[in-house]
């Protein structure tokens, strides 16, 4: 008896032992917030159960509309023949555009039909990037396809609207999905692939490139950053050596998510200006 007693004895202690483990391993994960999908897809802040429901990356939308609008009005505001200050960055800004985008791929004349629409995109693209590296908001908008999508419609109907504008519609189709010169039996395969290509995979590359970018980029800071507070203030003694790597790296990485900021603004410009001039001379496929 008092063997089983002993041996019940020993159970229930293992097992207080192994409860007590759970409840350690259970604590300390509830300390340590690792990034997920629900950062994307915050509470309502405003009109909650309304169409104009707003959460915390619509206010950052609104927010970063609100300064690029008004860092451009108080750049012209009174221009200058020598611009200075912010007039010299913003010019610098525009001038990048149309010289490296609009000029260079669409030719002079087009270029400046379009830079309007392009220099648009650009810097859309380039404020709403920033707020991932800005502390306090740490995060892009853009790294929901909400966003990106609506830019990459605008493309999509401009550069369409512009083929159909020159060529008419059925020509316009025909001269987009018929590869000229080869074999007769070979327009069954390059026809639905043109056809794709030109029409389904352009807004889609669009909004996933920009999306996925700025999504992986706030996965990656919040990571880096998070194992910094992490080893700081959770982990055992001997883990807090790794703190300083941690945020070594955090820091090393927002100086690269800073040049994939301005990239992914350029790219989407960049390639919105290539589809409207291939639509413009959809004829010489």
């Amino acid at each position: 008896m008092v063997n089983v007693r002993s041996n019940r004895g020993r159970k229930l202690s293992s097992a207080a032992r192994t409860r007590e483990r759970t409840l350690s391993v259970t604590t300390l994960a509830g300390e340590f917030h690792a990034p997920s999908l629900n950062d994307f897809f915050p509470p309502a802040v405003l009109f909650e159960g309304t169409p104009f429901e707003l959460d915390r990356l619509m206010l950052i939308r609104i927010l970063m509309a609100a300064v690029l609008v008004i860092v451009m009005m108080l750049a012209f505001r009174s221009p200058k023949l020598v611009p200075r200050g912010l007039q010299n960055v913003a010019e610098s800004g525009l001038v990048f555009v149309r010289e490296q985008i609009c000029d260079e791929v669409l030719g002079k004349e087009s270029g400046k039909k379009f830079f309007p629409l392009i220099a648009s995109i650009f810097f859309t693209v380039l404020f709403l990037n920033i707020t991932g590296i800005i502390p306090g908001l740490n995060i892009s908008s853009n790294a929901r396809i909400g966003m990106p999508l609506v830019l990459a419609v605008v493309a999509y109907i401009t550069f369409n609207y512009v083929g159909i504008k020159k060529y008419g519609f059925l020509k316009y189709m025909r001269s987009s999905i018929v590869v000229p010169n080869v074999p007769p039996a070979l327009h069954v395969l390059l026809i639905p692939i043109e056809f794709i290509s030109t029409f389904l995979l352009r807004p889609f590359t669009l909004t996933v490139r920009l999306m996925a970018n700025m999504l992986a980029g706030h996965i990656m800071l919040v990571l880096f950053f998070s194992a910094t507070q992490f080893f700081l203030f959770d982990a055992a003694n001997w883990m807090k050596v790794f703190s300083p790597f941690s945020l070594l790296a955090g820091f090393g990485f927002t100086l690269f998510e800073l040049l994939v900021v301005f990239l992914q603004a350029y790219v989407f410009a960049l390639l919105t200006a290539v589809y409207i001039g291939l639509a413009q001379h959809a004829d010489s496929h």
